[in-house]
């Protein structure tokens, strides 16, 4: 277990790299956060003004989850297909811009909508054995599907970007890629989630203890601590979406070219998936 937690912080190190050269990069996930925000207000105000969950799963109830779902993830893959096309531009040596990432993640529009439009029934679906009362056993089954999807979309958002193939198509190559090079085990993505976990579980006691130690001294002040701490780990989880997708850029051109990029030199890439 050290062994993988320090070769996934090596990972994350690289990764920052890269993110320091350009931290222009970060504000696509930012951007995404609050476009999925209003997305989210956008359905949640007419799903209370109307009633449309009150009776329960209907037809138009379901209609509504999935059209929600399918919106969520129009947008939170666009602004994924951005960042990871403006991160392979800063791999290969250049300058991006944020015009550089939207325009790569325009050009492909098409294939993301036939995504999402797969992502949202695959999301439906599994929230649907995640959620079931009374039966523990579909609910761990709904989490195992939920992770094995993970993983084998991993590799989808980069290989949008880079070629000219359908949702169906890219899917299929982020299975076979996984598959043929570094086996189940997502050990890179598993360990940026793992530290940026426990740093937020750590920030977020932190951010408590202030807190009540300022709201003996004053309520406006504890206001003000809380504030303070809440921006620290939106911050937090914005730098790692960053950190995802570029590793995702990274890993996908080690892949198909064989070699890693500069900020990754001297990284054991062969290792960020490992077999079981």
């Amino acid at each position: 277990m050290f062994e993988k937690f320090s070769r996934s912080w090596t990972l994350v190190k690289a990764s920052a790299s890269v993110l320091r050269s350009d931290k222009a990069l970060m504000l696509f996930p930012l951007i995404s956060g609050f476009a999925t925000l209003l997305v989210l207000a956008t359905f949640a105000l007419p799903s209370f003004a109307l009633g449309i969950f009150d009776n329960g799963l209907t037809a138009i109830s379901a209609f509504w989850g999935f059209l929600f779902y399918f919106c969520q993830y129009t947008v939170i893959i666009f602004f994924n297909c951005a960042l990871v096309g403006a991160a392979m531009i800063r791999l290969d040596g250049g300058d991006p811009t944020l015009a550089d990432g939207f325009n790569a993640a325009r050009s492909r529009f098409g294939a993301i909508l036939g995504y999402a439009a797969i992502a949202a029934t695959v999301g439906m679906l599994l929230g649907a054995l995640k959620n079931r009362e009374n039966n523990i056993l579909v609910r761990l089954v709904g989490s195992g599907l939920g992770a094995m999807w993970t993983l084998a979309t991993f590799l989808v958002v980069p290989i949008l970007v880079s070629t000219d193939v359908g949702p169906i198509d890219a899917l299929k190559s982020s299975v076979n890629l996984l598959k043929r090079t570094w086996g189940e085990s997502a050990i890179g993505q598993v360990g940026i989630g793992m530290v940026f976990g426990l740093m937020t579980v750590v920030l977020v006691l932190v951010g408590v203890a202030c807190t009540f130690l300022a709201a003996q001294a004053s309520v406006a002040l504890a206001v003000g601590v809380a504030i303070v701490f809440v921006a620290a780990v939106l911050l937090m989880g914005i730098y790692q979406a960053a950190l995802s997708g570029v590793y995702s850029a990274a890993l996908y051109r080690f892949v198909t070219q064989g070699e890693a990029p500069p900020a990754f030199q001297g990284v054991d890439m062969q290792h960020a998936f490992a077999a079981k």
